[in-house]
């Protein structure tokens, strides 16, 4: 086997591996079986060939009755794993994941369980526009019920594909579609990597860059460049950003006493505020510096590819943000 997979292969050793292993777990959603070429981008392709029409198969271009199917057949006995093509299409179906998918297990008193996974694509670099680019994860983490996950890399991803199979609740499974062709480290097959678990990618010293999703791969980039000049940069990875580690997190700040949250949803009410207010009320008094926080512009993803590159926070940005926070 090659030695390094992309997140396109890593989701779909995963996707099949868990069908294997379980005849509960069903695949579904717009264009994910064969005859369809496994989804707009392939990462379904050959499923429905090896374990067949009835357990992988492509459904109407109803996000409603994608997600209503999916909770059905979880209180059925059933695990499926339900395709919404991009994260903006969600919106669509909203009622049904936090008004049934997320709440059914408080409502019954612990009875029922929805064990389902909605995988979604998004992110800008691709000039798809305002309506198929946005990063929506904080709507959903103000849901109670529904775990959120967003890999930076193929290895991650096929280990939390594993575990949110497994999860006895709903979760969200968000996939970067610039991070889909980045070669990565293959994955130990049945290995699950647990939910709510952050990773420290790289340790540093004076300051912490928390972040998720291909943001860890620019922070990366940017704690190399000011290692060069002696300033060690500590990269945290959430993985998991609902529920959130706040362990690892106080952690690693506790240690830099610094920290700059960045992710690629917009500044505006987003992941990075949570971060920011907990890692304040937990170490104000150790803090050498304000904690920075980093986000897209409050604006629709613009279409124009001069724009776009603007709307998402550089590594010109984080490397500025990390340089203020040491004075």
């Amino acid at each position: 086997m090659s030695k390094n997979v992309n997140m396109i292969q890593a989701i779909n050793m995963a996707l099949d591996d868990a069908l294997a292993a379980d005849p509960n777990v069903l695949v579904f959603g717009e264009d994910v079986a064969d005859p369809q070429e496994g989804g707009v981008l392939g990462v379904t392709k050959g499923l429905s060939t090896r374990h067949g029409s009835v357990r992988v198969r492509s459904t109407p271009i109803s996000e409603q009755a994608i997600i209503g199917a999916a909770i059905g057949a979880s209180l059925a006995g059933m695990k499926p794993v339900a395709e919404i093509m991009l994260m903006n299409f969600t919106t669509v179906a909203m009622d049904m994941i936090v008004n049934h998918a997320a709440k059914l297990r408080f409502m019954s008193g612990g009875q029922t369980h929805v064990p389902i996974v909605i995988r979604t694509m998004t992110g800008a670099g691709f000039s798809t526009g305002g309506q198929h680019a946005d990063f929506l994860e904080s709507w959903f983490c103000h849901t109670a019920g529904l775990k959120v996950v967003i890999p930076s890399n193929p290895a991650d991803a096929y280990g939390l594909m594993l575990s949110c199979i497994a999860d006895p609740d709903p979760c969200l499974f968000i996939e970067n579609l610039p991070l889909y062709f980045a070669p990565g480290a293959v994955p130990e097959r049945g290995v699950r990597i647990p939910l709510g678990q952050a990773k420290v990618v790289r340790e540093g010293s004076d300051v912490t860059v928390v972040t998720y999703s291909r943001q860890v791969m620019d922070a990366l980039a940017v704690a190399d460049k000011l290692a060069k000049e002696g300033t060690s940069v500590e990269v945290l990875d959430l993985r998991t950003i609902s529920p959130l580690d706040e362990t690892s997190i106080l952690a690693s700040v506790a240690k830099t006493r610094r920290a700059v949250v960045v992710h690629e949803a917009t500044r505006n009410c987003g992941v990075g505020a949570e971060v920011s207010a907990r890692i304040h009320e937990a170490l104000h008094a150790q803090l050498l510096a304000p904690v920075q926080r980093l986000g897209s512009a409050f604006c629709a993803v613009p279409f124009s590819k001069p724009l776009e590159t603007a709307f998402v926070p550089s590594q010109d940005q984080i490397e500025a943000a990390v340089r203020r926070t040491l004075g």
